[in-house]
């Protein structure tokens, strides 16, 4: 073993980046003191915080208004947010709905609790995002929805989706939990299609504390249906007098959660600014590696950058995707190697038709009349998930962290060279 390997942290030798680079510090004392009110308030009123009150009230206004005007409803998770947009968009059971190949499994499991059948759409090339060419393979005469997600922060090529489900007929529901103000042709991600589910879990670009989530339209109709779906059917948005008016469960959002919100949303266009230019500071410093690529994106697409995606170039170097990435990781850089855990498609629940019972229902239901019963190849997302993997980037990071997480790069590039 030469000395360039030898001085490798995975080696043994000492790591670029001592103790590792500091947390996001994305919680200040605004979240603390808004919910510190909050319990001064119950204990003074004797009175319990609860939901549907003036927390939720803001921060549902607020998020409207980021967005550009529309009406939004806090729900107590992403997935949950799938949920209730898809159901709110009253397609009937038993038809398919056409999803991206690469989400997390809250993305695509909506889909069946709606007693819907999934279609996987492939990766445009190159990209985790679907594209319309690969949304029109998958239209059958059972096509009623399709959900796009915008992953890592990348926005989707949203304009020539929407002219294709114009075309169809067909209603689009925008998977935004990794895109909060992603923007393309610099208009926000979440407001081209019929309605947006958003996540404001911890870890997203703005939070609700442990769990959360967003479901925003701009159709009034929409919009009492989700707060319909969202509480039990209570009847939001109908005549006095009436009742609850369909089924369904209790997704709200609590008042604290929200209240944490509330703070988080003021601070979110200045995470994702700071996001953009650590982004651009490592985008320049990769032109001088040989072993890493920034993928392309669509040309007027602003991401947010929940993680950067990058390409490893394995051309010049003696070891695989895996070596090289375990040797970074071990000098103190954060990312997801691997991004296979993103396919639900290739999860157990979905190859062995897990929902409902034993007897494989929605897919099996005699109502389903179309044949996208098995599995789908989705060879393009292969080859992104094969070829990609996601670098860690907060907020909290500038120069000097941007410098570090360079400086390992190149360290184990050099060590690895041919």
């Amino acid at each position: 073993m030469d000395d360039l390997k030898k001085n490798l942290a995975v080696n043994g030798g000492k790591p670029v980046i001592q103790g590792g680079l500091k947390n996001r510090h994305n919680i200040g004392i605004e979240e603390k003191n808004a919910v510190m009110a909050m319990f001064d308030n119950a204990i003074e009123t004797g009175r319990a915080p609860g939901y549907n009150g003036p927390e939720e009230e803001t921060l549902c206004l607020d998020f409207a208004k980021f967005m550009g005007g529309g009406f939004a409803d806090a729900v107590n998770s992403g997935t949950t947010a799938v949920y209730v947009a898809l159901r709110a968009l009253d397609i009937e059971p038993f038809s398919e709905v056409i999803v991206s190949p690469v989400t997390d499994p809250g993305g695509m499991m909506p889909i069946v609790m709606n007693n819907c059948i999934p279609v996987v759409a492939d990766s445009a090339p190159g990209s985790y995002n679907t594209g319309a060419a690969q949304i029109e393979a998958r239209i059958t005469e059972n096509t009623r929805a399709v959900i796009v997600s915008h992953i890592m922060g990348e926005p989707a090529d949203m304009p020539s989706i929407m002219k294709l489900a114009e075309k169809h007929g067909l209603k689009v529901l925008e998977d935004c939990a990794q895109s909060h103000a992603a923007r393309l042709g610099g208009k926000l991600v979440g407001t081209f299609g019929h309605v947006a589910a958003f996540s404001t879990m911890f870890g997203k670009h703005f939070n609700t504390g442990g769990q959360g989530g967003i479901v925003f339209t701009k159709d009034e109709g929409v919009y009492w249906r989700i707060r319909q779906y969202a509480d039990r059917g209570k009847p939001f948005g109908m005549e006095a007098g009436a009742t609850n008016c369909v089924a369904s469960l209790n997704f709200n959002l609590s008042d604290m959660a929200a209240a944490i919100g509330i703070e988080q949303l003021k601070k979110l266009n200045g995470f994702v600014k700071s996001r953009r230019k650590l982004a651009s500071m490592l985008e320049k410093g990769f032109v001088n590696l040989k072993s890493i690529e920034v993928p392309g994106i669509l040309p007027d697409a602003e991401p947010s950058y929940w993680f950067m995606r990058l390409r490893f170039n394995g051309d010049s170097l003696a070891c695989g995707k895996a070596e090289f990435l375990d040797a970074v990781e071990a000098e103190g850089v954060n990312m997801i190697k691997d991004y296979g855990i993103a396919r639900p498609y290739l999860m157990d629940w979905f190859i062995n038709k897990k929902a409902f019972g034993t007897g494989g229902f929605p897919w099996t239901a005699p109502q389903y009349k179309g044949g996208h019963t098995g599995g789908f190849e989705c060879p393009n997302a292969d080859r992104a998930i094969a070829d990609c993997f996601n670098l860690t980037v907060y907020e909290s990071w500038g120069e000097e962290e941007a410098g570090l997480i360079l400086q390992a790069f190149e360290k184990v590039e050099q060590a690895y060279t041919k």
